[in-house]
């Protein structure tokens, strides 16, 4: 964990800078933490190849003046499509914890999302950026806890802190099964805590007690029923799944596979996305992450039918390396970058993106292999 300020030195220019100095800077127990995934990290690997696969089909001569990153999510309008995913446990990362990234987001106009189990309370992290008139937005990510009361009581402070959506996780029920953890001997250390959860009466932590409470779509009925905020699902990948929810009037979908971390062997996002896509008719909107480290990334996410996207791990990496400046570097790479690549493939605006923008070649043969 580091607790000062860590000025970036100019070899740091891109996503991959900054894992390289998390790498280095953490101890193995957290590095064991952030980077671990399930089984053998096939979906991991599955989700960069994903992307890496579908290639860019640019026009050229194309007139650029004007250029927007603006998108239009849930019926706002964003300054551009990137928002910070729900990662627990910050302050393994750096002293600041979820203070910091919030910061970071809002300077850059990023949306924030904030993990149940984030280090620091959700009001303190809603109080630092709710103000702040250019921001993007400002939801909670929501675990379902033990009983109905605990999910309730964080539902309600979640509403009064300012927070402006729900996204719940539904896609991790029990933890995914992950090596590198487990021969880490991963343990939070002294002072880490989850801030938002009282730290007795968590329920019975074995596998039958994490299956009997497991979310079912009841649950998500209940959530709906209880908050006046817009409800997200996070952790779609199924497209019966994805009718089923929008069936129940949510707000909107993130197809997730939780970055590889729980289902080792599952399809790749952008593998999953246009299919989630065309299963809702392109009217519910979608939200993608899972492997995205380029702004080539973002656009393809959104030439397949994302409206955003949400940016995990690199965060992560960010906050470890410089904290908040590390994690609005991160932010303003990814937005630097999905510019030139608009630039350079001809695209203007990312709320009129043209039909033939990825080759359809390279399409065709990533859909022959789902």
């Amino acid at each position: 964990m580091r607790t000062t300020p860590v000025a970036l030195p100019p070899g740091v220019v891109a996503l991959s800078d900054h894992e390289a100095r998390a790498r280095t800077g953490l101890d193995p127990n957290t590095w064991a933490y952030l980077d671990s995934v399930a089984g053998d990290g096939l979906t991991r690997r599955a989700n960069r190849a994903g992307w890496n696969a579908l290639q860019l089909w640019p026009r050229v001569l194309a007139p650029l003046a004007g250029l927007s990153t603006e998108v239009t999510l849930a019926g706002s309008r964003l300054a551009h499509p990137l928002l910070v995913a729900p990662l627990a446990h910050q302050r393994l990362l750096h002293g600041d914890g979820e203070v910091a990234s919030a910061i970071a987001a809002s300077a850059q106009q990023a949306g924030f999302v904030l993990s149940t189990l984030s280090n620091v309370p959700l009001e303190t992290v809603a109080a630092a950026v709710r103000n702040d008139q250019d921001r993007g937005p400002l939801w909670f990510q929501l675990y379902l806890q033990a009983d109905r009361a605990r999910s309730l009581d964080l539902i309600r402070r979640a509403e009064a802190a300012g927070y402006e959506a729900l996204v719940l996780t539904v896609d991790a029920p029990v933890n995914g099964v992950r090596d590198a953890e487990r021969r880490a001997g991963f343990r939070l250390p002294s002072g880490v805590v989850a801030a938002n959860l009282a730290s007795t009466a968590a329920g019975d932590g074995t596998l039958a007690g994490l299956l009997a409470r497991a979310p079912t779509w009841a649950d998500v009925e209940w959530v709906a029923a209880q908050t006046r905020l817009p409800l997200w699902i996070k952790g779609v990948l199924h497209p019966a799944d994805a009718r089923r929810a929008q069936a129940l009037g949510v707000a909107g979908l993130v197809v997730s596979n939780h970055g590889g971390r729980t289902l080792d062997g599952t399809p790749a996002t952008a593998q999953a996305l246009p299919q989630i896509a065309k299963a809702t008719g392109g009217t519910l909107p979608l939200i993608v992450d899972g492997g995205i480290r380029r702004g080539t990334d973002v656009l393809k996410a959104l030439a397949l039918g994302a409206s955003a996207v949400l940016i995990g791990r690199p965060v992560g990496w960010g906050l470890a390396s410089a904290g908040a400046l590390g994690v609005s570097h991160v932010l303003r790479v990814l937005r630097d970058e999905l510019e030139a690549a608009m630039a350079l493939s001809g695209v203007t605006s990312l709320r009129d993106m043209p039909d033939d923008l990825l080759d359809p070649n390279a399409l065709a043969r990533q859909t022959a292999c789902e």
